[in-house]
């Protein structure tokens, strides 16, 4: 069975594939306009896990080796993901003044230059994905689905409800309708469009996206129990926001223990759900596993 340093290995592997990819897209930070590409960067590099675009290319390399196919969906994927990290940390939002260890983008460069920085990536990540080397048909389908999951359709409805029913008493639906529209609808699609990429089967797809959806609710529940539990340093962003805005959260609705066990029921039924494919999903399974003990 794959270690931990392993699994280490492979997570830098790919996030320096990824910061590659968007190193020689994105325009420098010297480009005029020189504040949104300063703001962009400062965002994008601050040393993020890639933890979304490892997950499409592990997914990606269950069914198919070259992951050339894979590397601009992968790095789209991660663009999106800044664009939503910027925009959630702005006072009209979460009001957050540190992500990922390093001042806000909207602390070091405004609100204004940070809003058009968030939206600057939410478009070039459909830009870098028109450049994948897929199929057309391929990447129209991906280019259409990006837009559904991220939009009021998707994410946007997620994170539009959570701003809504914060200091409101929530019910278990819309507490579920939150997290899987705001959180976990990225995650599966990350994996989701790997699948995609390597040519997958429909049932294996099938697979994979109920694997997705149990990781994306679990990494959301221990990312709730982490704004209580976790440490600050080591997130790199503030705790016990969630608490003090009466967000809508699992461990707020179920306690802290149940959340734990929820968490782990859902990895278990995604382990189960990797199993299936045996040695080639080692690195997925580490990972899954990890999910319940992360602290970031």
């Amino acid at each position: 069975m794959i270690n931990k340093m392993t699994l280490k290995k492979d997570l830098k592997e790919k996030r320096e594939l990824v910061n590659i990819t968007l190193d020689r897209f994105l325009p420098r930070k010297d480009e005029y306009p020189k504040e949104v590409h300063k703001a962009i960067r400062h965002s994008l590099f601050a040393g993020g896990k890639r933890l979304r675009p490892f997950l499409c290319i592990r997914a990606y390399s269950l069914f198919s080796e070259n992951i050339e196919r894979v590397r601009n969906v992968a790095a789209a994927i991660e663009l999106l993901h800044t664009y939503t990290l910027i925009h959630d940390d702005l006072p009209e939002i979460d009001d957050d003044d540190f992500r990922r260890g390093r001042k806000a983008c909207h602390i070091m460069y405004g609100t204004d230059i940070a809003l058009l920085a968030g939206d600057a990536l939410l478009v070039s990540a459909f830009e870098l994905l028109s450049h994948a080397p897929l199929e057309d048909e391929l990447k129209q389908q991906m280019i259409r689905e990006m837009a559904i999951e991220c939009g009021d359709r998707g994410l946007i409805a997620g994170q539009m409800m959570d701003i809504l029913c914060e200091n409101k008493d929530v019910n278990e639906k819309m507490l579920s309708f939150i997290h899987k529209n705001k959180t976990g609808k990225l995650i599966n699609m990350a994996i989701r469009f790997g699948c995609l990429a390597s040519g997958a089967t429909k049932s294996d797809i099938k697979r994979m996206n109920e694997y997705g959806t149990r990781l994306g609710l679990a990494f959301q529940i221990v990312d709730d129990l982490l704004d209580i539990e976790g440490d600050e340093a080591t997130l790199g962003k503030t705790i016990g926001k969630d608490v003090k805005v009466k967000k809508a959260t699992y461990p707020s609705i179920y306690g802290i223990d149940k959340s734990h066990e929820m968490a782990k029921k859902l990895i278990d039924e995604a382990t189960i759900l990797l199993n299936h494919y045996g040695e080639r999903a080692e690195v997925l399974l580490m990972l899954t596993d990890y999910m319940l003990t992360r602290q970031f």
